[in-house]
């Protein structure tokens, strides 16, 4: 009993210090803060939070995750289109769920260690917004579920790619 307890030590300071290295602690640059208010005035305040803070939204709470019409999923700060409905399933999670994005190089992903584990956050790759995350335990053909916050989207019916 003490050597698991002793192992689950020494994983949680390995998570832990994986989430402090992680973790961006910079002071914002002018550019920076002029492109948070630029945000601030276009998006709500939830939006802003999710894409520009990495927040995320209560799970059943967003208006896409049982929208069933056909379209695309857009970036809801760049309007770059991201997902298609013809990808998108009932994951039972809560959020929006895809398969797969339209094109590779809408999305940029990277390592996150905010909840002390390792997962893989999704980000517009246009304009650096947060999406959500993807998660290995998809549907064929891929075996991914991009899992995000509706609050990061806006859906346009009827413009499938």
């Amino acid at each position: 009993m003490f050597k698991i307890l002793i192992a689950l030590g020494l994983l949680t300071s390995i998570g832990l210090g994986a989430y402090f290295l992680s973790t961006k602690r910079h002071q914002k640059t002018e550019q920076e803060l002029a492109e948070d208010e630029k945000y601030k005035a276009k998006l709500t305040p939830l939006q802003f939070h999710v894409t520009r803070e990495a927040g995320t939204e209560r799970a059943f709470s967003g208006k896409y995750w049982d929208n069933k019409e056909s379209g695309t999923y857009h970036c809801v700060c760049c309007d770059t289109a991201l997902f298609d409905s013809k990808t998108k399933y009932e994951s039972g999670t809560g959020w929006p769920s895809f398969w797969k994005p339209i094109a590779d190089d809408r999305i940029d992903e990277k390592d996150d260690y905010k909840l002390l584990v390792k997962r893989t956050e999704v980000l517009c790759s246009q304009c650096d917004a947060h999406l959500g995350h993807v998660f290995r335990d998809g549907p064929k053909p891929t075996g991914l579920r991009y899992c995000l916050n509706s609050a990061a989207l806006n859906f346009v019916e009827g413009k499938e790619k």
